[in-house]
């Protein structure tokens, strides 16, 4: 029985498919235009890389047989998705952090009630010059 399963397996994978020129010409584009990767394509109508590659070199203008060039780079589609994951995880990080300053203001401010005294330095009060006491005798004895 298992055989058979193997056999019947075999036989749908093995199966002949064809694709109109129209369509060959659109996967190619698509290609070109850095909007799917081959495997991306491969995987999505279940044909394999290598029937991919030879459209890309029989319709493409850009890739050609005998040249050594990157056919993948990274697709429109997956540098979107990247680039939307990194501003999520941006936020939460700004959102963390906006947090934590909040706590630190509410517990100055608790502090200032507390003990009366103005922990946080205001931008209008002019910085001090110190205890006075320089450490030399100005006085002339």
């Amino acid at each position: 029985m298992a055989k058979k399963e193997q056999l019947e397996r075999r036989f749908d994978q093995s199966r002949n498919r064809y694709f109109s020129e129209s369509f060959k010409k659109k996967i190619v584009g698509q290609i070109e235009n850095n909007l799917a990767s081959v495997s991306e394509i491969s995987e999505e109508y279940g044909v394999s890389r290598g029937s991919i590659y030879k459209w890309v070199y029989t319709y493409s203008s850009l890739y050609k047989r005998g040249y050594k060039q990157i056919i993948e780079p990274m697709s429109d589609t997956k540098k979107i998705k990247h680039l939307k994951d990194k501003i999520k995880e941006l936020e939460q990080l700004i959102g963390q952090k906006q947090i934590q300053l909040e706590f630190k203001d509410k517990m100055i401010e608790l502090a200032e009630k507390q003990y009366g005294i103005d922990i946080k330095k205001k931008p209008s009060s002019m910085p001090s010059g110190g205890s006075g006491k320089s450490g030399k005798n100005t006085s002339g004895v």
